[in-house]
């Protein structure tokens, strides 16, 4: 089938093995390749931490990562590796195990003891299991590449190349069904549609992010806009002051409502100051870590970061995909919200770049602490990867 386009980087080396009559190269990219299990979604929600055997025929089925089909309801997939099947099968088990059957890259494994014994010896030789965290991968069918909806996935390429995944994965099962449940149980506490609904359309709305950093973010474009150039950061940060000033003082005064005149409680003097206090140092933190951005080429010369929004979006873009394998919601769910993030960042943002920077200073804000350690490196590193690797969406896809 020379027409044919393999998925993924997986399925490529599968082929080009099998096309080569190289079993033993076939035998080690399985190794390498995560493979997934079907099972009837009922079964494992009674039991999650058992996998069972389905087989047909006596055959039983395995997929790997770029094709698998599109999640439904009813069936879900459980990651494992070569090794694992080597360890779990026993004499009462089917007598052939199916790669990716009905397609250019199947092949029919004998299960006999030697057999087992030779996956075991593929597996211990494999340099490395699953996609490359740090890189960028994609879908090269079954996945968009162009248009809105690649869009959007793109805003969420951050996590995507961070955590080795495909980043334009709409159809997504992640790292299988339980995993992933477990993933929002254990990182958002959502353990239901409800619950994740719910929290995307907040990241959505751009309503987790820190609001005080959007505040000081919003001071100074404001600033930029009127002065068109650059500002002082004792500009900003007395304008800024100066704003909350006001606010406080308009929050004092009485307000006319259709109840009648509202007395307003002032607020604490001491509250007031240390708000003005925490912004001050906001912006000084701000300011540090864009001076290092420009040093290690995260922002131009003169460059700084228009929004923190982005990370609230770029997060509402994987946090669509993730429902959709944990099956709190569907694949028509997951693109309208990844539509909608594609939107807002186009609205907030001026290019992939300042986009990106937006993202990696949210998460340096939120983790780092000013400490320039592992979370500043593997922003800065994803943030580099995204816009200089040539297969990357921000590279690929045309902002406007």
């Amino acid at each position: 089938m020379d027409d044919w386009t393999p998925p993924s980087v997986i399925e490529r080396e599968l082929y080009e093995a099998k096309t080569r009559g190289d079993w033993n190269g076939y035998m080690d990219a399985l190794a390498r390749a995560e493979l997934f299990l079907p099972q009837p979604r009922a079964q494992v929600d009674a039991d999650p931490g058992r996998a069972r055997f389905h087989p047909v025929h006596d055959t039983l089925a395995v997929y790997t990562r770029g094709m698998l089909p599109a999640p439904d309801a009813h069936t879900v997939f459980l990651r494992q590796s070569l090794a694992w099947f080597a360890n779990a099968w026993d004499h009462r088990d089917p007598s052939h195990l199916a790669v990716n059957p009905g397609s250019p890259v199947e092949a029919y494994l004998t299960t006999t003891p030697a057999d087992l014994a030779r996956w075991r010896a593929h597996w211990d030789a494999a340099p490395s299991w699953g996609l490359a965290p740090g890189a960028v991968h994609a879908l090269h069918s079954g996945g968009p590449l162009h248009g809105p909806v690649a869009r959007g996935l793109a805003v969420g390429a951050h996590l995507a190349v961070s955590n080795g995944e495909f980043w334009n994965a709409l159809a997504y099962h992640g790292d299988g069904y339980t995993r992933e449940r477990e993933r929002l149980r254990k990182m958002w506490d959502v353990t239901d549609a409800v619950g994740w609904f719910d929290l995307l359309q907040r990241m959505l709305d751009a309503d987790i992010v820190s609001p005080v950093w959007e505040f000081a973010l919003r001071v100074r474009r404001v600033l930029a806009s009127d002065f068109a150039g650059p500002v002082d950061v004792e500009h900003w940060r007395h304008a800024a002051e100066t704003g909350l000033r006001h606010s406080a003082e308009q929050a004092a005064q009485p307000r006319l409502t259709p109840d009648g005149v509202t007395v307003a409680q002032p607020r604490p003097a001491a509250e007031v100051e240390g708000e003005i206090a925490g912004v001050r140092r906001l912006i000084g933190r701000i300011h540090r870590y864009e001076q290092r951005f420009r040093a290690d080429g995260l922002l131009p010369e003169e460059g700084w970061v228009r929004s923190v929004e982005g990370w609230d979006h770029g997060r509402a873009s994987q946090m669509a995909r993730w429902g959709v394998a944990a099956r709190y919601g569907t694949v028509q769910d997951a693109e309208r919200a990844v539509l909608r993030a594609g939107e807002q960042v186009q609205g907030t943002y001026r290019s992939w770049a300042e986009f990106s920077a937006g993202y990696a200073l949210a998460r340096c804000l939120h983790f780092d602490e000013e400490e320039f350690g592992s979370w500043y490196a593997s922003s800065l590193a994803t943030h580099l990867t995204l816009t200089t690797d040539p297969a990357s969406p921000f590279l690929n896809i045309p902002w406007e």
